[in-house]
């Protein structure tokens, strides 16, 4: 059977019965969804925890976000040639196995307390995660009826959003002590137990990672054994011809590729600093700003599942703009808000950034035939953004002497970027 997906192309699936077999393959598709959202949001936990553990200061610990997202910039093109040479399947078992590869290398890199360790199992992970991406996210979006992929890659996406609620919880659970010295407390201590205290902030960061690894090693294990629909596309001599460059001759993915960039920033930038800002616009201590930083996590899922059912009456770019503005008041609300108010602005902003990231890449591949999987790729190092921003916005931290709620500043001019594109960018031209 030929299906036309969205973007144009027609591919082969294979049938059972006479009905197309889509159900168990977007569940497994699904299932990586989840566990990249688990990889992404745990480092919301750990830029503190190592901050505390290896003894940062902002703009330091912002390079848990640099070592993940760089690697996406590094490791697009080689995902988008990997799936192109071996397919989606044997792509996706890769990008399991590499990101297993760095959630096991958290043990050396606690047992030694080495940053520079961490930040590499954290690239490595940042590789795996780009191959995942880069599969995952167009396989989902051709795997069924053109008409209904952004809500198709919505309802996928929403399960990355009930990882931003589990994450926080586990890593507030396993990982962090609530245990916080003052400069002053950590000079006056002995050395001996300064030493125990800090590598036993690090060692918790070791069983979180081991199961993370295994779960990943079992689920590619799942995908060797599984059967998956080949979406070989069949090209047209009227078709562009696939290149690297040649496929930003289509100005909305180039918008796309630019509102993914600052997208991809800003949610890093809210997340990363969101229990630092909970301590200090709100006044809570690690361990509540960690449960809330889940609260957050579940307004994002909610607000992801819902947004997929207004899709079904609101045009996607409509609901993107809608959104958009609506996060760019409630940014305001964070940055200039006290007690409180911190918090529910924060959670507001995580309701409303929910559908953001899937609507884009799928406005973005809109139309581009054959180069698809190129323009996969540029969507995908897109998310370099998370690499440039929060390293940005801790820099501006610093310079505030510590002032949380000034570098929120960023992710509003990021919504309104992004803004632009859900109101003119996202407009397909034809070529000429």
């Amino acid at each position: 059977m030929q299906v036309t997906n969205q973007t144009g192309d027609q591919h082969e699936v294979p049938t059972e019965g006479g009905k197309t077999n889509y159900l168990l393959p977007f569940i497994l598709i699904t299932s990586l969804f989840f566990l990249w959202g688990m990889a992404h949001n745990l480092d919301s936990i750990l830029i503190p925890h190592l901050k505390k553990a290896c003894e940062l200061n902002n703009r330091q610990s912002t390079l848990i976000d640099t070592s993940v997202f760089f690697a996406y910039f590094i490791m697009a093109i080689p995902a988008g040639m990997l799936i192109k040479r071996f397919g989606y399947k044997n792509s996706i078992i890769t990008g399991l196995l590499v990101f297993a590869a760095g959630a096991f290398l958290f043990v050396p890199a606690a047992n030694t307390r080495t940053y520079e360790l961490f930040l590499f199992a954290l690239f490595v992970i940042g590789c795996g995660l780009t191959i995942l991406e880069t599969s995952a996210n167009p396989y989902a979006a051709i795997l069924g009826p053109a008409e209904s992929s952004s809500k198709r890659l919505n309802l996928a996406a929403s399960f990355n959003g009930l990882a931003a609620m589990v994450a926080p919880i586990v890593g507030s659970l396993f990982i962090l002590s609530g245990k916080n010295h003052t400069p002053e407390q950590m000079a006056a201590m002995p050395e001996a137990e300064k030493a125990s205290y800090l590598l036993g902030e690090a060692a918790a960061v070791k069983m979180p990672y081991i199961i993370l690894g295994s779960v990943l090693v079992l689920v590619a294990i799942i995908f060797y054994f599984m059967h998956l629909p080949s979406m070989k596309p069949q090209h047209t001599e009227a078709e562009i011809k696939p290149g690297f460059f040649s496929v930003l001759k289509f100005r909305h993915l180039s918008w796309a590729v630019a509102a993914q960039f600052f997208y991809v920033g800003a949610q890093v930038c809210i997340t990363s600093f969101f229990i630092r800002i909970a301590q200090q616009g709100a006044g809570l201590d690690e361990k509540t700003a960690g449960y809330y930083l889940g609260i957050y996590g579940f307004l994002f899922m909610a607000g992801r599942f819902i947004g997929t059912f207004f899709l079904k009456f609101v045009k996607d770019y409509i609901l993107l703009s809608i959104y958009c503005a609506a996060s760019i008041v409630l940014c305001l609300l964070a940055i200039y808000g006290t007690g409180i108010v911190v918090i529910y602005a924060l959670g507001g902003i995580g309701f409303f950034m929910s559908i953001m990231f899937p609507t884009i890449f799928s406005l973005g591949l809109v139309g581009l035939k054959s180069n698809t999987e190129t323009g996969s790729s540029w969507l995908v190092m897109s998310i370099v953004g998370g690499a440039i921003l929060p390293y940005g916005m801790g820099t501006l931290i610093d310079m505030k002497h510590d002032d949380i709620q000034s570098g929120y500043i960023i992710p509003l001019l990021c919504f309104v970027i992004i803004l632009s594109f859900g109101l003119y960018g996202h407009k397909v031209k034809a070529l000429k």
